[in-house]
């Protein structure tokens, strides 16, 4: 009986499980720590040479046309070089950010941070209407609605700041120690 009873709720547990790209990080990388693990992965983008190569090649430009974003009184984020083969796809990979995001520090380019991000609606077409929004490295992805700066249906995003410190927090938004020319 008890046997029944463990694996009755080994299954149950099974069917109720999170689907993939909402369960934590902690098991993405083989029981690594997921930060380093992404910065194992994208440590070769570092050079934007490299990154270009690998698909990181579209400049985002908010309607405006800025392509350095910043929110004054925050801070910046910097310039996101997205991968258009990742964004429109529902999955969220650990090793493969959507977007790389540069800082410009003393006239050259370096990766600051990786962005995640899905559309709102491809999301709950996989995960179900009204589904949680994604997580990952034990954080709930952000929600844009539509109508944003960027012309963009509602979506989720993730930024982590794995190569610059953010005194603000490793996965907040903005990074007040990242400037945008005036």
């Amino acid at each position: 009986m008890r046997t029944r009873l463990i694996g009755a709720l080994v299954a149950t547990a099974a069917l109720t499980l999170p689907l993939v790209g909402q369960i934590p990080t902690a098991t993405a990388g083989g029981g690594r720590n997921p930060v380093a693990v992404a910065r194992d992965a994208t440590r070769q983008y570092r050079s934007f040479v490299v990154a270009k190569h690998h698909g990181y090649s579209t400049l985002v430009k908010d309607k405006n046309g800025f392509t350095c974003i910043a929110m004054p009184g925050m801070g910046a984020m910097g310039l996101h070089f997205a991968d258009l083969n990742l964004i429109g796809d529902p999955k969220i990979r650990l090793r493969h950010p959507e977007a790389l995001v540069y800082a410009r520090e003393n006239g050259r380019r370096h990766l600051v941070a990786l962005e995640y991000l899905v559309i709102k609606k491809d999301w709950e077409g996989v995960h179900g209407k009204n589904a949680h929004r994604p997580w990952l490295y034990g954080h709930r992805f952000n929600l844009t609605h539509a109508g944003n700066r960027f012309g963009l249906p509602a979506y989720y995003s993730l930024h982590a700041w794995i190569w610059k410190r953010n005194p603000a927090g490793m996965f907040e938004m903005w990074n007040p120690n990242v400037h945008c020319p005036n």
